[in-house]
């Protein structure tokens, strides 16, 4: 492997402080809501919902149900969907035809462990009754509605943003809970996906730019709301459309779906990164499969930074349809130069020294014999702070690899997303503190090269590329283009991109 670089230019002075040997280096997922409604024993049908959108958040989960005569019931718990929601003990405390569930990672709220408080849905009871509520995304200005609130007497029970919600609810003068609702997102700034209940409605909202994802399917004479399709797929249930940004449908047994927009009209703005990383492969987003739309990033990849090389190699698992597209298009060899450990939980035997010193050795292992004496292209999604892609092109290098060559299927992460999305500060991020020249001698590869913004449009279906004067796509975390302007961040001192 070449280093001749090295000789030729200053040393890097920017350091990163390591990550924990269990964190893989990516972004987070948000969260994952799953609501149902006229299906004997929803709360079964909402747990095989969450099962199927556990990617978007593993820390905890929750479901809420009513059955009518008894009143509302709930479970949290924290740890896997499975491990959980499964038990027909837990199951049968959780009856009638009407819930809503919840699977969290922490986007806001307290920086420590989860503590069950804040694990959602949430539940209110007011005049006219018990509501329970869901939410997938990040209120830009919870700070400020929070101190509001608790200067007016408002007592908060969580440390998450979401609880505003609940909050502005009760505090609101309309005569039901889905006005109520309306009432209190018209006061939020940010991006929410939520799916909530009543005792007789299941209802669903996005935001006016619906940057976040939120489904409507059927199964039988039931109703069903998923942050994704693949939830439907689980349970059987027939896709019948996306609710659109900006759209509350509120949803009863008797008189089925009523849609409303209660929010100024804005051109929508859907996080791009849903299809770089977030969502599932075999989900559909804005009648795309998410699985081609990777696929052709690695197809654009593969036009914009060739390179001679013997194998094509996927960093599993998101990076492998990209890894697919990039070897169709170039007409090098694809080949699975890297094996995850599929058994490799989150819960792990308690790691001694030695232990923390494997690493992603935990979770990946190279296949020496296919990647021996070749010139290896690694293609993953994302390079968020640069640890564990060193590490991974170590063991590549260790496996007896020539060369070492990464294609990222997303632009540079170089600014925090503040619309659902647990990102590093922007201090932590490699592509905010150096030029991709620089990430190349940083992470020791013969070259690095990022799929352009432009390529990344055109890969999800905008032929012309990116719209400069008005962005199809929320895309914030490449471009530093913020849609909603990150209030609370503000006030703490966040700067905004400079106009150019």
């Amino acid at each position: 492997m070449q280093r001749s670089m090295d000789s030729e230019l200053p040393p890097l002075s920017i350091k990163f402080p390591p990550a924990h040997p269990f964190d893989d280096d990516k972004l987070h997922e948000e969260c994952g809501v799953f609501g149902v409604i006229g299906l004997t024993d929803a709360s079964n049908f909402v747990a095989l919902g969450l099962h199927a959108l556990q990617h978007r958040g593993q820390e905890a989960g929750g479901i809420v149900c009513h059955q009518p005569g008894q009143g509302f019931h709930s479970a949290r718990r924290f740890g896997y969907v499975r491990d959980n929601f499964t038990k027909e003990s837990l199951m049968k405390t959780l009856p009638g035809p009407l819930a809503i569930g919840h699977v969290r990672y922490s986007t806001s709220g307290s920086k420590g462990p989860t503590q069950i408080r804040d694990v959602q849905p949430f539940f209110g009871e007011f005049s006219m009754g018990g509501a329970a509520i869901a939410h997938n995304g990040n209120i830009t200005n919870a700070i400020a509605l929070r101190r509001e609130l608790i200067e007016r007497g408002s007592i908060f029970q969580s440390s998450s943003d979401s609880e505003c919600i609940i909050h502005l609810m009760a505090r609101s003068l309309q005569r039901d809970i889905p006005e109520r609702m309306e009432d209190a997102l018209r006061r939020v700034e940010g991006a929410f996906s939520i799916v909530a209940m009543t005792g007789t409605e299941l209802i669903g909202v996005r935001d006016p730019l619906g940057v976040r994802p939120l489904v409507l399917g059927r199964l039988g004479d039931g109703w069903v709301l998923s942050s994704e399709t693949c939830g439907l797929d689980i349970i059987g249930a027939e896709f019948i459309r996306e609710v659109a940004p900006g759209e509350m449908v509120v949803i009863t047994e008797a008189e089925g779906i009523d849609s409303r927009f209660p929010f100024r009209p804005r051109k929508p703005r859907f996080c791009i990164f849903e299809h770089v990383y977030f969502s599932r492969p075999d989900s559909i987003l804005g009648g795309r499969s998410v699985y081609e739309t990777r696929r052709q990033i690695g197809v654009e990849l593969a036009r914009e930074a060739p390179v001679e090389a013997d194998l094509v190699c996927p960093v599993p698992d998101s990076g492998t349809p990209a890894a697919i597209g990039y070897a169709h298009e170039s007409g090098i060899p694809y080949g699975m130069g890297i094996i995850r450990n599929q058994y490799m939980g989150r819960t792990f035997i308690e790691p001694t020294e030695q232990i923390r010193n494997m690493g992603v050795r935990l979770k990946l292992n190279v296949n020496r014999a296919l990647i021996r004496g070749k010139r290896v292209i690694l293609v993953d999604d994302s390079v968020v702070r640069g640890t564990t892609s060193r590490k991974i092109k170590e063991m590549v290098l260790d496996a007896g690899a020539k060369e070492v060559h990464f294609r990222i299927a997303s632009p540079p992460t170089s600014w925090p997303c503040f619309y659902g999305v647990d990102t590093p500060e922007r201090d932590k991020l490699l592509a905010a503190n150096m030029t991709e020249e620089e990430m190349t001698r940083y992470l020791e590869v013969d070259s690095l090269r990022f799929v352009s913004l432009n390529g990344l449009y055109r890969a999800v279906g905008e032929a012309q590329g990116r719209d400069t004067e008005h962005p199809q796509y929320c895309d914030a975390c490449f471009s530093g283009e913020y849609p909603v302007e990150p209030t609370d961040m503000i006030d703490k001192g966040f700067q905004l991109k400079a106009a150019e």
